[in-house]
């Protein structure tokens, strides 16, 4: 900023710049509350079918929040050339001020080529003397008025550098940086630029000082956007693989951190991987650079000739907290697959490749598992991000016209085997041999396999792995649908490839859970035919939203099965189906159903339909829970119980929050209970009952064996029912209560005894209790 830019400054273009954007930004809060209250909230609460569901709904969805992010960088940059404008007229008058000031003084100020003079106002015969005896007022008032300027340009440059950074955070679309003030953001900046100048030292010569610095810093502005971008390009791809392979093995390096700052390496590792997943949603010339880098960096060691662990090792580490791009996920898998396929033979060697060796590098410090295997990382970092797992996991692993694949599928005896393509779900869930790990007990650890299932949990449901779908969750759309016959096919083929597993069951019992529509729909065993009447009848049945899975009726059974012998399996399912029955029952009974979506006028037989199927669910997952505790008497049962009771916890604080049927019928049991919650419906009924009953068991004394759990399972199953049915008639009266009630009652005892049959290849109703 020189002398007389700032003196003859004239800021009407800059006060009007200010009031256009404190307009625009008053104008973007109507229209966001506008999208976020009517636009969005009317899509969530309508019924959405076929294409609407799976693309329209999230569009809107999608839209809305383009709003919001308008919104947040308007009141940004609004709050940025304020802030500005304030403070440069601040600086001219205070040059104006102290020009005055010199000049009463008789002393003037002179600019010129951007820069200025102070000297004596007197005749130029005589002012190089007077200058002479004014040496002391002219130094004084030349520094006054070097500091304004100094001042000034900096609040310009700073202004600049933050409205740039901001703008070139997305190319499309807006981004959501929010900041109070210039200042806040310029810190930002600036102490991103800071910490990565510590991040690029050698790790051997970071002192305790400056982890705790890096540490720290990266806490409080890991979720800082304008950091996160500014951290990571300065840093640079290649630095921060060094840096955290330097740093997270202190034992090989930096002892002094190793005896110092052991324990807080966790807390590192979690804020720097939040940091790099902040930075790659920023789509800025530099961060793409920075992602292409990274990921042509993963196949190499990372020193080079010099050896270190390969950039996979080290970055997927880096995946296992925050949400990173879908697109840098999905390119990094790709490659990543084609380095696992080079590197083990096609998949034959992963369990040497990449196993923990004496001298590897410690590379995770977030449980317990060495880091060696890439897979581990990164499939916990999928597991944030549905879009990019569900296309990983569908995704080629290796064709059957490979001349080297090694995997041939089972034939008959007289036929001879073929080669079989496989996607990376079959492959990572059926063949891959996983790197054997212990920990410091000796015990197996499965961290790789059971982030494999939290990653599966993702790409299945369309939300991130451990949360319950919302009313902005799109319904299910086909590729994950298809991700989810596979699932449901390769475990119906091979049981024990859950069984043997069962750390993977509480996610594979959640992805369950959120398709128990498709799978009554496969349990009719109706033809899928959309010409013929009886499949119209059971779509409207069980409708479905967005794409269905289509599933097979012993495939189901056996899935189920296998999933009742987890007691967080189980828990997620039983307590799932019970809420969609109750949903179901609100839905057909509700006289406010459009004739366009009633089944039928015979109200007991929809309500045999829906408990007796659903009583058939509650039964396979029972006879799996009776394999699970034996035959011997013992505490087995209270772990399903309690796992029952702990899922009130999961879904909300109290149930009459989260459970109801508004007009707009949900398909899995979740979502709709958060969008018309309200006590008094049938699921909230039942529920209330699941939950009770669970916890009162869980403190009983009593040891049961597996047949006992069935047997208590049966009476409790057709209670409950009885007792829903009971509920939904009283309060729509539109079937007599209590013929509703033995209709449930029946149907419900016949479903649950059919589930026995039916996995045992027998014709439903065909053996009775035991």
């Amino acid at each position: 900023m020189d002398l007389d830019t700032l003196r003859n400054a004239n800021f009407k273009l800059l006060d009007d710049a200010v009031k256009d954007w404190s307009t625009l930004v008053n104008d973007l809060e109507t229209l966001k509350k506008d999208a976020q209250d009517e636009l969005r909230q009317a899509a969530n609460k309508a019924d959405w079918a076929g294409v609407d569901a799976q693309v329209t709904k999230e569009f809107i969805g999608k839209t809305a929040e383009e709003f919001t992010d308008a919104h947040i960088q308007a009141r940004t940059i609004h709050k940025i050339l304020e802030d500005t404008r304030n403070e440069l007229k601040l600086f001219h008058q205070q040059l104006v001020d102290a020009i005055e000031g010199g000049r009463k003084n008789n002393l003037m100020v002179i600019g010129y080529e951007g820069r200025f003079t102070v000297t004596s106002n007197v005749p130029p015969e005589g002012r190089a003397q007077q200058d002479k005896n004014n040496q002391t007022e002219i130094t004084t008032l030349r520094d006054e008025l070097q500091k304004i300027l100094d001042k000034a340009t900096e609040s310009d440059n700073s202004a600049k550098t933050v409205l740039t950074a901001i703008a070139d955070q997305s190319k499309l679309g807006f981004s959501d940086a929010n900041y109070s003030s210039r200042d806040a953001a310029a810190e930002a900046i600036k102490q991103a630029e800071r910490l990565a100048k510590l991040a690029r030292k050698n790790p051997e010569d970071l002192t305790v000082e400056e982890f705790d610095q890096l540490t720290a810093g990266l806490k409080k502005y890991g979720n800082d956007d304008l950091f996160a971008e500014r951290f990571a390009t300065t840093l640079g791809p290649q630095k921060t693989l060094e840096f955290w392979a330097g740093v997270s093995d202190p034992y090989h390096g930096n002892y002094e951190l190793g005896r110092e700052r052991l324990d807080q390496l966790d807390d590192l590792q979690r804020s720097l991987g939040t940091t790099l997943a902040n930075a790659t949603q920023i789509d800025s010339v530099a961060m793409t650079e920075w992602k292409r880098t990274m990921i042509d960096n993963g196949d190499k060691l990372i020193h080079g000739n010099q050896g270190g662990p390969m950039g996979f090792q080290v970055m997927s580490n880096l995946m296992r907290t925050g949400d990173y791009d879908d697109q840098f996920l999905k390119d990094y898998g790709t490659k990543l697959m084609a380095t696992e396929r080079k590197l083990t033979g096609n998949g034959e060697h992963a369990n040497t490749v990449w196993r923990e060796m004496g001298a590897s590098p410690t590379l995770n410090r977030i449980g317990e598992d060495s880091g060696s295997d890439p897979f581990t990382g990164y499939l916990k970092g999928l597991s944030n991000s549905p879009d990019a797992a569900t296309d990983f996991f569908n995704q080629e692993f290796i064709s059957h016209n490979d001349p080297d694949n090694p995997f041939e599928e089972d034939k008959d005896d007289d036929d001879k085997p073929g080669k079989v393509t496989l996607s990376n779900f079959q492959y990572l869930f059926e063949e891959r041999d996983w790197p054997q790990e212990t920990n410091f007990k000796g015990d197996d650890l499965h961290t790789g396999q059971n982030n494999l299932a939290l990653a599966l949990e993702a790409a299945t449901t369309g939300h991130p792995a451990g949360e319950l779908p919302t009313p902005d969750t799109p319904a299910h759309n086909r590729e994950q649908t298809k991700l989810m016959e596979s699932l449901v096919a390769s475990i119906a083929d091979d049981p024990e490839r859950l069984t043997k597993n069962g750390y993977m069951s509480d996610s594979i019992g959640q992805i369950t859970s959120e398709y128990l529509p498709d799978l009554n729909r496969s349990m009719t065993d109706v033809e899928r035919d959309p010409n013929s009447e009886k499949w119209q009848e059971v779509e409207k049945l069980y409708p479905v939203n967005g794409s269905e899975a289509k599933l097979e009726h012993i495939a189901v059974s056996k899935l189920l099965f296998a999933v009742g012998q987890n007691p967080e399996g189980y828990a997620a399912v039983e307590v799932g189906q019970k809420a969609y029955m109750g949903k179901l029952l609100d839905y057909h009974l509700s006289p406010d159903l459009p004739a366009a979506q009633r089944l039928s006028d015979d109200e007991k037989l929809l309500i045999e339909q829906i408990t007796g199927r659903s009583g058939e669910v509650s039964g396979t997952l029972a006879l799996g829970a009776q394999e699970a505790i034996g035959q011997e008497a013992s505490d087995k049962n209270k772990a399903y119980e309690h796992s029952v009771a702990q899922r009130k916890n999961l879904i909300s604080g109290t149930v009459g929050a989260v459970v109801g049927v508004g007009t707009s019928f949900v398909a899995t049991p979740w979502v709709g209970a958060m969008i018309a919650g309200g006590t008094g419906t049938a699921t909230s009924m039942i529920l209330e009952s699941v939950f009770k009953d669970a916890e009162g068991h869980a403190m009983d004394d009593a040891q049961k064996t597996g047949g006992q759990f069935w047997q208590d399972g049966q009476v409790r199953n057709k209670t409950i029912m009885e007792d829903a049915a009971r509920n939904a008639a009283d309060k729509y009266h539109t079937v007599d209560a209590t013929d509703a009630g033995l209709v449930a009652r029946d149907a419900a005892e016949q479903g649950y005894l059919n589930a026995r049959a039916i996995l045992q290849g027998q014709a439903p109703g065909s053996i009775g209790a035991f």
